[in-house]
């Protein structure tokens, strides 16, 4: 007999247990219920994560097998990439434009029709930035135009990254790279990648085992969320 996926009726519902997800698509676990801030750190504690509305208009929770993860002493900087960071093209920059950085991220993909960040996963996240503990990273070129970035949640010492985009060659990795390594300097466990691609492994991302994930998970979860815009090292609240 197969697995049935839960319906989730109100946020006072919780989530079935990460065991109960399909093997596929992808780690399917549950439907249904807000992106509510609350459910939102509830979903992401628990090793589980929003990806799209379907047509059917129910939020989908996912919690795949395994799951993509970089560890920030595993970071793979290429010669070019790191030559690229040395050049000073660009000024990378923590938490001054989320809004920005989320409407870039939910534009559609070469080749696609349509996005899975919806008006509602957007509002949703933009209310959790504003809670301070969601973050953007953003990737300005000399002219003062956003040419990459990405966003994600910090809680506990795990940030979840939820999508990135590059207007420019290359500026998503920046942004990446720059943020893996202020996460070392938090001592964070690693940065949640959700699912393996490419671009995550030639950065240095792995594929670990979801159980071995939850295990990260609880860890993480003893420590208390960082919360409040974040600042580069050298950075003051007005630059």
């Amino acid at each position: 007999m197969g697995k049935e996926i839960t319906y989730i009726g109100s946020d006072d519902q919780e989530f079935p247990d990460v065991s109960c997800a399909l093997s596929n698509p992808n780690g399917l676990l549950a439907f249904g219920g807000s992106l509510s801030a609350s459910r939102l750190i509830d979903a992401y504690q628990r090793g589980i994560f929003p990806w799209f509305n379907s047509d059917d208009n129910y939020v989908h929770w996912w919690s795949p097998d395994p799951r993509a993860v970089l560890f920030p002493n595993d970071l793979h900087v290429s010669r070019s990439l790191e030559k690229l960071l040395k050049q000073n093209k660009y000024h990378v920059k923590f938490d001054t434009d989320f809004n920005h950085v989320i409407q870039q991220c939910a534009k559609p993909r070469k080749n696609d029709s349509g996005t899975w960040i919806t008006a509602s996963m957007q509002e949703a996240y933009i209310s959790l930035f504003q809670t301070g503990l969601a973050h953007s990273i953003e990737v300005w070129d000399k002219s003062g135009r956003l040419a990459g970035g990405l966003y994600g949640v910090s809680l506990g010492r795990m940030f979840f990254g939820e999508s990135m985009f590059s207007v420019q060659a290359n500026t998503s990795k920046i942004a990446l790279v720059t943020l893996l390594r202020h996460l070392k300097k938090l001592d964070f466990i690693g940065l949640d990648c959700q699912m393996m691609t490419p671009h995550l492994a030639s950065l240095g991302a792995r594929n670990v085992p979801r159980r071995e994930f939850v295990d990260l998970l609880k860890g993480s979860n003893r420590f208390q969320s960082i919360i409040g815009a974040w600042l580069l090292e050298g950075e003051g609240a007005n630059n």
